[in-house]
Formats: structure tokens, sequence, C-alpha cells
């Protein structure tokens, strides 16, 4: 049981003191240039085709939200007569 409590302590330790063996590109800079730049877009639709599809969707969605909305409010504000 000691032994393994020892291995553990060891594996904790070592896995928090290593560092990452492949050291990944800082793209902050090329992001900051690319969305701070004057070219007439909005933000929200800088990153690309992505955050055109994602703006689009998210609109379509709220569009068809407030659709069925109105639609509940006008079934709830006029009911059917029973015959």
């Amino acid at each position: 049981m000691k032994g393994h409590m020892m291995v553990l302590q060891q594996l904790a330790r070592r896995t928090l003191t290593t560092t990452a063996r492949r050291q990944v590109e800082n793209k902050v800079p090329q992001k900051q240039k690319l969305f701070q730049a004057d070219n007439g877009m909005p933000v929200h639709l800088k990153g690309g085709a992505g955050d055109a599809v994602l703006y689009r969707a998210t609109m379509g969605l709220t569009v068809m939200g407030a659709l069925f909305v109105l639609y509940e409010l006008g079934k709830a504000a006029l009911p059917r007569k029973k015959e």
C-alpha cells in the first residue's frame, strides 16, 4: 500500500512540474490585427465563413422564435368557439 502511495505521489509531482514538449504558437497578435482592422465589417463577422453561418443561424432561430411567440399569443387571445 505504501509503495502505491509513493508511486502516486511521484506521478503527481512529475505531471505538475513537467513542461509541454511542443510549444504552441501564439496567434493572439494575428487575431488582434484581424479583428481591429478597419474594413467596414462588423466585428462579429470578421472571423470568416463560420461566423457568418453562426450569425445567420442565430438570426433565423430568433425570427422563428418571435413568430412562434406571436402565433401562440394570438391563439391564446382568440380561443376557438365551442359548438
